[in-house]
């Protein structure tokens, strides 16, 4: 239940505190003097859209908050505890409006946004005014209404569910059907470039060795006299450096009996004479492997051409090139998976689609049961509103699919949707022996809102919404239907709390509570203003929406004994 109202640099209201109980409520006042500010206040509180143009000439920023009692053990307690709020402190809803349009909201203190604004005030309260009389003619909203009434919507999410998992599934499917309308060229292609890349039986850094091995072939005749020529300076030719080591070591032999240290020293050179004949055998083995052969430097550099051509085709890199071959071997075999994965997708689809058509036909049943009962329940409603002769129908059909429509969106010549397989019209006559017909040919403004406050007060009836707010509940009515649909409304304020705003005396008379919306100029600026009406301010007010400003004794008379009617009822 909303409980209190804070309205700060919004519109034209400056500062504004409304507190409500439990019961009728009625919002009164001139027109133009912020009645509709304050519902959008509310809408904004539960979660409508907000634009830096709301705030206040002058402000930075507007701020709007709502406390709402909240029952414990019910649907908006349990999100509250779910989300780690305590229900037993209640509901504090609070928007910053910007205008830098950087706006802020907050739940109990906490920052939120806007999605969970909305799922927690999902069934805080409903909003009928304008837009509501205006939306039910849109008849895509018929279908919702009943829907709402009939306990459907997790039924209906169920098959949304479903149908938002179709719709991906057979894109993915279509694109593999096209890829296979495609495959038998590409299929060409890829195990071209497979089999050239194996055939060539490429080695890894294999060019790194080809282009070193192709620099030893063309220096061959050097690199192989270069080495004869170390080896004769170091071991084989006359004074080189084996026979000088030798000779050193024979001399250091010879005085090392005079001197045990140049004994050592005999030692280390016969260590370098060691080393040095280690050396001259792996140069001379290293010069039995230098090739002169001119066939071979043919081969390597055909082999490094072909190479070459590879890494260009494939890269850039033998690494490239192995990249590319995991690739292609891995697209080979996923198109050779693709027949699999086609059956797959549809076999998955079929069960889809079945599940979703079992669904979507249980909850066309269902919906008939609905609309049957909706329908008495409107029709009683209206009787009650001096709409006596009504005829109220709700009409369910599918609509065809297109012909190229997919099979898994349509079910024996009908569409499916995301709702289901069913349209709903609400089709009215309001005098006897008319056909009916919608809501859009033929309701006046009258019967448009008498038909609104039926809907609203079975749903009200039937939904976990604790608080009803009604604006415009009296466009196109007045006298004696005005004083059924007071009655009205105090019989829904006896289970739920109703705010409603009026200009209708014979609506305003039955509320419990009253408040008098007023506009005003303090130094130079127009502000909004709400007052809470004592007993005896009541008749002014009443007696004001009778006669206009100027209020005569007959008119006070009248708007007492008003009240005086109402509260003995």
């Amino acid at each position: 239940m909303l409980r209190e109202l804070s309205i700060r640099n919004f519109a034209i209201i400056d500062d504004l505190n409304i507190g409500f109980s439990e019961g009728l409520t009625i919002l009164s006042g001139e027109t133009g003097a912020g009645k509709s500010i304050i519902i959008n206040a509310v809408n904004l509180l539960l979660g409508s859209r907000a634009t830096s143009r709301m705030v206040r000439t002058g402000a930075d920023s507007a701020e709007l908050s709502a406390a709402f009692d909240v029952a414990s053990g019910g649907g908006i307690a349990q999100k509250m505890e779910s989300q780690g709020f305590d229900p037993s402190e209640g509901l504090i809803i609070r928007r910053v409006i910007s205008r830098n349009d950087r706006h802020k909201v907050y739940i109990n203190g906490r920052p939120a946004t806007m999605q969970q604004l909305s799922d927690m005030t999902e069934n805080l309260a409903g909003i009928s005014g304008q837009h509501a009389h205006q939306g039910l003619l849109k008849e895509d909203q018929h279908l919702l209404i009943l829907d709402q009434f009939g306990g459907l919507l997790k039924h209906r999410e169920a098959i949304y569910r479903n149908y938002h998992k179709i719709l991906p599934l057979m894109k993915t499917l279509e694109e593999w059907k096209r890829k296979k309308g495609r495959q038998q060229d590409h299929l060409e292609l890829l195990a071209f470039q497979k089999k050239e890349i194996e055939d060539a039986c490429l080695i890894p850094d294999e060019d790194r060795q080809l282009e070193q091995e192709r620099k030893k072939l063309k220096n061959s005749e050097v690199l192989y006299q270069s080495v004869f020529q170390v080896v004769e300076m170091l071991q084989d030719g006359q004074g080189s450096v084996h026979e000088i080591l030798a000779g050193a070591g024979k001399v250091l032999d010879q005085v090392g009996t005079i001197d045990p240290y140049l004994q050592e020293k005999s030692g280390k050179v016969k260590e370098f004479l060691y080393g040095l004949e280690d050396v001259t055998t792996e140069l001379r083995k290293y010069a039995d492997t230098i090739q002169t052969d001119t066939g071979r430097l043919e081969q390597v550099e055909d082999r490094l051409d072909f190479i070459v051509r590879l890494k260009r085709k494939y890269g850039g890199s033998l690494q490239a090139v192995f990249a590319h071959l995991e690739t292609v071997e891995k697209e080979l075999n996923d198109v050779g998976n693709l027949d699999e994965k086609i059956a797959e997708a549809e076999t998955e689809l079929s069960r889809l689609h079945q599940d979703t058509i079992g669904l979507a036909r249980e909850l066309s049943e269902k919906r008939k049961q609905a609309a049957g009962t909706l329908a008495a329940k409107v029709v009683q409603e209206l009787s009650d509103l001096k709409m006596p002769q009504t005829d109220f129908h709700i009409l369910l059909e599918p609509t065809s699919p297109a012909s190229e429509t997919s099979i898994y969106l349509s079910d024996n010549g009908c569409l499916l949707m995301e709702t289901g397989l069913d349209n709903a019209r609400f089709l009215l006559s309001p005098n006897i022996g008319e056909v009916v017909k919608p809501l859009a040919d033929i309701a006046s403004g009258g019967e448009l809102s008498r038909v609104v406050l039926a809907l609203k007060t079975i749903l009200a009836k039937t939904d976990a919404v604790e608080t009803v707010v009604f604006d415009e509940v009296d466009a196109g009515i007045g006298g004696s239907v005005a004083e059924v649909v007071g009655r009205k409304l105090v019989s829904l304020a006896k289970t739920h709390q109703v705010i409603c705003i009026t200009h209708l005396p014979q609506i305003a008379k039955f509320g419990n509570h009253h408040y008098k919306i007023e506009k005003a100029v303090s130094n130079g600026r127009t502000q909004t203003g709400v007052t809470p009406l004592a007993p005896h301010e009541r008749v002014d007010e009443i007696a004001r929406m009778l006669g206009g400003e100027k209020i005569t004794r007959v008119t006070r008379d009248h708007a007492a004994e008003m009240l005086q009617q109402s509260e003995s009822n």
